[in-house]
């Protein structure tokens, strides 16, 4: 997506639409590409950045390793999000101005948003469940 990006010019654009407020939601790759650092990145990797976190690529292993889980998340409410991790990233840092939507069992976070930007390292858009997808839509709304 990175490499996309710069080789179709559409790079600056977007890291000048993100900067300016535009709303944005980035799941599994798309949070990686939002973050500000990126561990474990390959080689001349960059992202558009906009969210201050950090995360690790491929946190849960290789494809083989993907999982399901239910994640408490209070900000959307009740029922919990049924969440697909397919080689997924983790966030290994929050900035101060980033809020923490959802977390494993364990404490990894998983789910966050800072302003108009908000990452998942799961892939809601193959569930039924739509309320990431409104949290982005309100925000366009408010725009």
């Amino acid at each position: 997506m990175d490499k996309l990006s710069r080789a179709f010019g559409l790079r600056d654009p977007l890291i000048a639409r993100i900067s300016a407020g535009m709303p944005v939601y980035g799941t599994c790759a798309g949070l990686i590409m939002l973050s500000s650092e990126v561990l474990d990145a390959a080689q001349g990797q960059q992202t558009l950045g906009g969210l201050d976190v950090t995360v690790r690529r491929n946190a849960f292993g290789n494809q083989n390793d993907s999982f399901e889980t239910d994640l408490e998340t209070p900000e959307l409410g009740l029922p919990p999000v049924h969440a697909i991790f397919i080689r997924a990233p983790v966030v290994t840092r929050v900035g101060t101005a980033v809020t923490t939507l959802a977390t494993l069992s364990d404490g990894r976070v998983v789910a966050v948003e800072q302003g108009d930007l908000l990452g998942t390292a799961f892939h809601p858009e193959v569930t039924n469940d739509t309320r990431f997808h409104r949290r982005l839509l309100e925000r366009i709304a408010a725009g």
